[in-house]
């Protein structure tokens, strides 16, 4: 079942509920009205017919019961033993009815099958003899059932044309809200089949829920579109930094082949190729296993960063044996994930180690709200246009230089995702011949 109908289902539905219930308590309030009011009547009637009687004993009681006789109903006095004194009707079909006898007073509204609702008043009273005698008048109610009947055509009709525009509104409503849910719907379709993004156009509408939704979709292809296009550009720069190596590799391999039985130099020349171009292979591959855990691990604690740096610089001074100045100040706590911290500290400082030859210095300390680690070398520097786009990935300054360190451009773009992930930023100052300095921006916690 459709939307569009549940709506107009639901809201026809609870209408005609609502209005059945309300209908239904006027029609049985009116009755209970008009019942109470017709059997008030019909009892001061009897009252006055009791009063006449007693009032003018000389008077024959047929005749002056016939003036007090309803045009619908009829007037007996039933004496103790049931038989009728008098019974004076215009419609015979009133004599069926059976005769009340109680010691007490009696007033109430019965239905039968001929002639349908009936009041009937029933009082005891003395006779002329000194008999007690009851004294009934019935009536039948012809005015109220034509006013329920009318009533009741009144509100039948009355809910029929509540319930049109009711049909209308529901068929509006369920217009106006599924048309953005159909535009969504068409954008996702497309979205699925066409190569571009498709967005929902927003202008001129009213912030509701609707409204919302659709802003969270654009945001949320927008994210999608951004994420796509960077696969595309990491998949397609990885390709390409993995074909230079496969076709030196393979060039080589097909070199030994012709070759290398015949030519010792050709032979080791080939092999040492082949197995350099393997390790900076398995480096790349490494590197980009790293980039992608590090988008997913979302691990993190309050810890003190100082400790991190130091047991990662104390790792890298060990392996290497450079002379490295760390020095260290104030409270340095930040909420992040260590495996991924230690990275960034691992990535600037072997940056430092493959592009200079000189000591380095480290330095890390607090300033407001941050925490602040700087790594400067005194190498060859960076030049400024090359600043820019140190952070991308794949990106090298010199690539036969990186070729010998082993780079594959992808340290500092580790680095740097993984310090966005954490709310921080690394930044680079750079003078040809004079070395460089990356700084890293932590929240502090």
């Amino acid at each position: 079942m459709k939307l569009k109908t549940k709506i107009q289902l639901f809201s026809s539905v609870f209408m005609l509920l609502l209005l059945l219930i309300i209908n239904t308590a006027i029609y049985f309030m009116f009755y209970k009205v008009q019942a109470d009011s017709e059997l008030e009547e019909l009892h001061a009637h009897t009252e006055s017919v009791m009063s006449a009687l007693n009032e003018n004993p000389d008077v024959v009681e047929k005749e002056l019961l016939r003036a007090f006789l309803p045009n619908d109903g009829m007037i007996r006095i039933v004496s103790e033993d049931g038989s009728f004194l008098h019974q004076l009707t215009k419609r015979k079909a009133y004599l069926e009815q059976d005769s009340i006898s109680t010691p007490s007073e009696i007033k109430k509204i019965y239905t039968t099958k001929k002639l349908g609702k009936m009041a009937v008043v029933a009082k005891p009273m003395i006779w002329h003899d000194g008999e007690v005698v009851i004294l009934e008048v019935t009536k039948e109610l012809v005015a109220l059932q034509e006013n329920m009947q009318t009533l009741l055509y009144v509100l039948v009709i009355a809910a029929i044309l509540m319930l049109t525009p009711t049909l209308l509104a529901s068929k509006m409503l369920s217009q106006f809200l599924l048309k953005p849910i159909h535009a969504l719907i068409q954008a996702m379709k497309e979205n699925t089949t066409a190569k571009h993004w498709q967005k929902i156009d927003m202008d001129h509408r009213s912030k509701d829920e609707i409204y919302e939704m659709e802003q969270t979709f654009n945001q949320m292809i927008t994210a999608l579109e951004e994420n796509f296009q960077k696969q595309e550009t990491f998949i397609s720069d990885a390709s390409h930094e993995l074909k230079t190596p496969i076709a030196i590799i393979k060039s080589y391999a097909q070199l030994l082949k012709r070759r290398g039985l015949e030519n010792p130099e050709v032979f080791s020349e080939s092999v040492d190729a082949i197995h350099s171009e393997s390790e900076r292979m398995q480096h790349l591959v490494e590197q980009l296993l790293l980039l992608a855990k590090n988008e997913v691990d979302t691990t993190r604690e309050v810890m003190d960063f100082s400790a991190v740096c130091q047991g990662t610089i104390q790792t890298i001074k060990g392996a290497y044996h450079r002379d490295i100045h760390y020095q260290v100040s104030g409270t340095n706590n930040v909420y992040g994930n260590k495996n991924q911290l230690q990275q960034i500290v691992y990535v600037l400082v072997m940056n430092a180690i493959k592009y200079s030859e000189t000591p380095i210095d480290i330095r890390l300390f607090s300033e407001k709200n941050q925490v602040v680690l700087q790594v400067k070398d005194y190498g060859e520097g960076i030049d400024k246009e090359d600043q820019k786009r140190i952070f991308d990935r794949f990106y090298r300054v010199d690539r036969a230089r990186s070729r010998e360190t082993g780079g594959t451009g992808l340290g500092l773009p580790i680095a740097t995702s993984i310090a966005h992930a954490h709310g921080g930023q690394i930044t680079v100052e750079s003078n040809l011949g004079e070395g460089s300095t990356f700084t890293v921006y932590l929240p502090k916690k």
